[in-house]
């Protein structure tokens, strides 16, 4: 793959598009009984100031999450999409889904992942979008300057930097915030990943798709996020992801090479 021209703007692949102009956006967000977050979600993410629709991938919610996404797509059409599954199938591969339908459309440059109960603030997505003129791939991160998060224990959040800390070791790679999954995709890199690979869930889905995109060359980027503790609903993660995440990293060590000079820029900031 042909990556000498990265450093003019052109993403990996054979799509490009000029730098300096508004991206057409999806913003793809997994949910399984949601409802306490969702509308107020989609009515934050219609009000951004950029060219954006959004896709919520329901993985048949029980408490009627699906149904306020399409009252709210009957309310904007066009800018709001449901892609139903018929069974809670995880994490990654509900954004995998979510991926392939953007990628199918051939409509949208850019691509931005979030969870939908707001410790991702979409008050940030028109920074990731706007960074994808000089990258990639670009990660909403809690672990460069001016990152952070909110409402944690200690032990949490010694567990994610610890965690993030031995994947990058064993990885041997730059990124901070591997197991972050608040990011913003040219399309193009998307639609060149090897998603056989991608089948883990939750924090190892995250470190895979950085992994893969890092070993086609792919210019990543970091810029500070502050992810705030979910208010409302049930978390979904729990120990055995947090495992598979760990233990994934020895197999993504073997299988994918990552160039020694990884295109990787960690960009510290004021997140907003």
């Amino acid at each position: 793959m042909n990556r000498s021209d990265a450093g003019l703007g052109r993403a990996v692949g054979q799509q490009s598009f000029p730098l300096g102009g508004a991206l057409k956006n999806l913003v793809v967000i997994p949910t399984y009984n949601e409802a306490e977050n969702i509308d107020a979600m989609l009515d934050r993410l219609l009000a951004l100031p950029i060219d954006t629709e959004i896709l919520v991938v329901d993985d048949s919610s029980s408490d009627g999450t699906d149904k306020m996404v399409l009252v709210k797509a009957q309310d904007f059409p066009g800018r709001v999409h449901l892609l139903s599954r018929p069974v809670k199938d995880g994490l990654g591969a509900a954004y995998l889904a979510g991926f392939h339908w953007a990628l199918d459309s051939g409509e949208y440059e850019s691509v931005v992942q979030m969870d939908a109960d707001f410790s991702h603030d979409p008050a940030d997505v028109p920074r990731l979008v706007a960074y994808l003129e000089d990258a990639d791939l670009v990660i909403g991160s809690r672990y460069v300057q001016g990152g952070g998060v909110t409402d944690w224990s200690l032990g949490r959040e010694a567990l994610s930097k610890w965690g993030n800390a031995y994947s990058r070791a064993v990885l041997g790679v730059r990124v901070r915030d591997l197991t972050g999954g608040f990011k913003a995709w040219r399309t193009s890199l998307l639609s060149d990943l090897n998603w056989v690979a991608c089948n883990a869930n939750g924090y190892g889905f995250q470190i895979q798709t950085t992994v893969i995109a890092l070993s086609l060359g792919a210019r990543v980027m970091e810029i500070p996020i502050i992810f705030r503790d979910r208010q409302y609903g049930a978390s979904k993660m729990h120990g055995k992801i947090v495992t598979e995440a760990l233990a994934g990293v020895w197999k993504l060590r073997r299988d994918f090479k990552i160039p020694q000079a990884d295109a990787v820029t960690l960009r510290g900031e004021s997140p907003r």
